[in-house]
């Protein structure tokens, strides 16, 4: 059963909060599909009980009325009390709204005022800019202090504050938090790609979109002296959906595309799209597998094999959460699909377990291929090299998903195909 009416717009991250938290909690809540920003919001049957006029907002069965996002978000966390979502304690519940608060205020809203700025509807100033990025550096690199020595925000199982943070560095890796800056804060983007891939709430998210560079402002172009014209007939504009009290940001004309220098490598007779097909339709070990298959057609002058292992085990917890960074580094490498294929695992058991496996690359030098990723540095490259038995041996293990290193057995693994 429904415990009220929730009136947001689709492209309002704390209306997205609100539900990400009832799909956790298993609270049931209806959205109003009538609502149309910057009409709705304004008219006296919505003023009337949202004095304010702002989004989200939220109506209970009961008639208790609220607005501002996170207070509903928190309110109904409330509602599902074996969620855990507020903590299991008055200390967990005020180091939930401390984390929350600080998330929203140091990042969240800065992150907004850049967007605004750097889109033309906030006056833009080159030092508040620069003091805007530095003040959310701080705050990311609080947060990744913080999760290098904890795997959740609060306590040792997903809350509110983890919530609230999900939302926000999704929005700040689609416009300030870009690649420099992510390649500084691994345990960041370690927590945020375990929370976005959470079953319950998933598809809530969506996708994630990264950015190379952060947003930036582009002065306008001085306007020429019009030539005399007809008078254009009036058109009336259409009504569109915009984030709360601010227009839609105007189009950017796309960066042009750098050549990749990999694409100037000497043509190779090995089709890594020939071996990912070979790979997922054969068995990988015996004859005429997918090794065998591999030893008959790679180019050792055109590609080159690797084996990768994480710097940080001993940051890992639960297994589930190193499958879901794996996956959230191979995301990070979907530039480099076409020169790439990756074998990685886990191995070993909860709160001792290491993350590694291999790599089949386009070249002779790694870096190339995997620097697209801003979480790069966050791994150890070595080149395999076959006639080595214990390097083989390794290569093998990590394909065929048996892999052990010091009689830890692999526990999950993902490919990059």
């Amino acid at each position: 059963m429904s415990v009220g009416t929730l009136y947001t717009s689709q492209t309002k991250e704390t209306g997205k909060l609100i539900k990400v938290v009832a799909a956790y909690g298993g609270v049931s809540i209806d959205v109003n599909a009538e609502y149309k920003h910057m009409e709705t919001n304004k008219t006296s049957e919505f003023l009337a009980k949202f004095p304010h006029g702002k989004i989200p907002a939220f109506e209970g069965k009961n008639g208790f009325k609220l607005f501002e996002g996170v207070v509903i978000a928190k309110y109904i966390a409330s509602l599902a009390p074996n969620s855990g979502l507020l903590g299991s304690s008055s200390t967990d519940a005020a180091l939930v709204d401390q984390w929350a608060h600080l998330i929203e205020n140091e990042l969240g809203l800065l992150t907004d005022n850049i967007r605004g700025m750097t889109a033309g509807t906030l006056a833009y100033s080159k030092p508040i800019h620069t003091t805007f990025l530095s003040r959310q550096e701080r705050t990311l690199t609080t947060l990744n202090q913080h999760l290098t020595q904890n795997t959740f925000l609060v306590g040792e199982r997903i809350t509110l504050a983890d919530l609230v943070f999900a939302i926000y560095i999704q929005r700040g890796v689609s416009l300030t938090i870009d690649a420099p800056i992510r390649a500084k804060i691994p345990a960041v983007l370690r927590l945020f790609e375990t929370i976005v891939n959470q079953p319950k709430v998933k598809d809530v998210y969506g996708e994630t979109t990264y950015i190379e560079k952060g947003v930036q402002f582009t002065p306008p172009t001085k306007e020429k002296e019009p030539k005399p014209a007809a008078a254009p007939k009036e058109k009336k504009p259409k009504a569109k959906e915009v984030d709360d009290e601010e227009e839609d940001e105007p189009s950017v004309p796309p960066e042009p595309k750098v050549k990749n220098p990999l694409d100037d490598l000497p043509k190779s007779s090995f089709n890594l799209e020939d071996w990912k097909r070979a790979y997922s339709n054969k068995d990988t070990r015996g004859k005429d597998g997918a090794l065998e298959w591999l030893y008959e057609h790679l180019d050792k002058e055109g590609f080159s094999l690797w084996r990768v292992d994480f710097k940080y085990n001993e940051e890992l917890t639960q297994t589930f959460m190193s499958s879901n960074q794996i996956g959230g580094f191979f995301n990070r490498l979907e530039a480099s699909r076409k020169y790439l294929f990756g074998s990685m695992g886990v191995l070993g058991k909860a709160n001792d377990s290491v993350i590694s496996g291999a790599l089949i690359a386009r070249g002779q030098d790694i870096e190339p291929v995997i620097n697209v990723a801003p979480d790069w540095e966050s791994y150890t490259f070595s080149k395999i090299d076959l006639a080595d038995s214990a390097q083989k041996e390794f290569f093998e293990g990590a394909l065929a998903w048996d892999l052990k290193i010091d009689g830890k057995e692999w526990v999950d693994g993902k490919n990059f195909k």
